[in-house]
């Protein structure tokens, strides 16, 4: 058991945090809101961590991580309200335009600022812990407790005022719910979790650039959720887990499975393609995504 967490201590961390980046591209799908910012977030999040802990702390211990996570947060959650009042008056495929218009804006910047290093970015940014697998201790709470609460969020009034806008916006708007207001709040909430998870990736992956934040992570990230369940949040858990853990799949089956030189090929570079035929694919045969409301009852049931 030692000897699996040490060579795949990585992963499995790799899949918390896939899964913690599906949960922040849910929370706004949730008012039926197509936004893919999250990568600008989970960017922002990252550089201000890697700035803090290279250029103005001294040390960098566990508690000076959840300072660095915290204020990451914060500063995401304001640049959430201040984007997300202008651009939720959007819907669909607008709304997604902006969003996507934000993420290349804050990747550009990151590109031609000093403090962020430019097209190099950051690197030797402190780690806390000295094995991969350790990450645990600091982003399994903070998927579980991300879980709980929306698992709360959804039973109580401002998650049914969620579900209201959702289902049907004008319905909801005529019964007296503030739709800017919900919109804006379940934006907000997913920019907080973003940039909370970019904080912590910064110093799990020791460096950080402008590319961990861009178009190609907007993708990835809504096929966590599109093919994992936009219903509910177990979905964007399981996909996000899932499709983070698919490259390395893919990666052994083109190592060690004897397959064609091409085919092994493809497995290892195709990784947008094969998420893009994926979501095609899902998208006719499973609309709901594979963790469905009504899956979750019949097994309810069934026990």
């Amino acid at each position: 058991m030692a000897e699996f967490f040490t060579t795949y201590g990585s992963l499995i961390v790799s899949m918390v945090l896939g899964a913690l980046l599906g949960l922040s591209l849910y929370l706004p799908l949730m008012v039926g809101q197509l936004s893919l910012a999250s990568p600008g977030f989970y960017a922002l999040g990252g550089y201000i961590a890697a700035i803090l802990s290279t250029k103005v702390f001294t040390s960098t211990s566990v508690p000076m991580v959840l300072l660095e996570m915290l204020i990451a947060g914060v500063v995401s959650g304001f640049l959430g309200v201040v984007l997300g009042i202008p651009t939720l008056r959007l819907r669909g495929i607008y709304l997604a335009i902006a969003t996507i218009a934000f993420v290349e804006v804050l990747r550009v910047l990151s590109l031609n600022l000093e403090i962020t290093g430019g097209a190099i970015g950051i690197f030797g940014i402190p780690q806390p812990f000295q094995s991969p697998i350790e990450y645990l201790w600091i982003t399994l709470p903070l998927l579980v407790v991300t879980m709980v609460l929306l698992y709360r969020l959804e039973r109580i009034r401002v998650g049914r005022a969620f579900t209201a806008i959702r289902e049907d916006e004008l319905a909801a708007g005529a019964m007296g719910i503030n739709l800017t207001y919900y919109k804006v709040l379940a934006f907000t909430l997913g920019c907080i979790l973003a940039g909370m998870v970019g904080a912590i990736s910064a110093h799990f992956l020791n460096t950080w650039n402008a590319r961990q934040g861009t178009f190609d992570a907007s993708i990835i990230y809504l096929t966590f959720v599109l093919i994992g369940g936009s219903r509910t949040f177990l979905g964007s858990v399981v996909g996000g887990m899932a499709f983070t853990a698919l490259p390395e799949v893919l990666r052994i089956a083109a190592d060690t499975g004897g397959l064609p030189t091409w085919l092994a090929q493809f497995l290892r570079d195709g990784r947008l393609i094969i998420f893009g035929l994926l979501i095609v694919l899902g998208t006719i045969y499973f609309p709901q995504g594979l963790i469905t409301p009504d899956l979750l009852k019949r097994h309810k049931h069934k026990n």
